[in-house]
């Protein structure tokens, strides 16, 4: 006798349908949140150059706050399979776009990947809940 709905898994009778349709969603966020932080921890360590070169007055506490942020996105990015793991990655977006006083660029960066964090976030909504 087939499953009840097409999508229910086999011997799952009356079982709720999966909304996305992928095989293990939690998985799947996991991915795009840790995925998202590890392309913002090498973008900010490839922008410390262009922005001294650019004429940035980044002292060497401002290189000290950028590496501080790419190895935080890096740690969290192996969190991810944490409950808290999702509210530190937003505040550290946070952090990036506040980080922007030490230069503009900073800041262009954090609405950048603020955005794109918001995106993860608002597809892992999406899926799990």
């Amino acid at each position: 006798m087939p499953p009840s709905h097409p999508e229910a898994p086999a011997g799952a009778e009356g079982a709720e349908p999966r909304r996305s349709g992928l095989r293990n969603p939690e998985a799947a966020v996991r991915g795009l949140g840790s995925g998202t932080l590890v392309l913002e921890a090498i973008v900010l360590l490839l922008a410390i150059q262009p922005i001294r070169i650019m004429g940035g007055d980044l002292s060497g506490w401002g290189i000290g706050v950028v590496v501080a942020l790419a190895l935080l996105a890096a740690v969290l990015a192996g969190s991810m399979r944490r409950p808290w793991a999702w509210h530190a990655g937003t505040t550290l977006q946070v952090m990036l776009l506040a980080s922007g006083l030490l230069h503009w660029s900073l800041a262009a960066l954090g609405l950048i990947f603020g955005a794109a964090w918001a995106y993860a976030t608002s597809v892992r909504h999406k899926i799990l809940d």
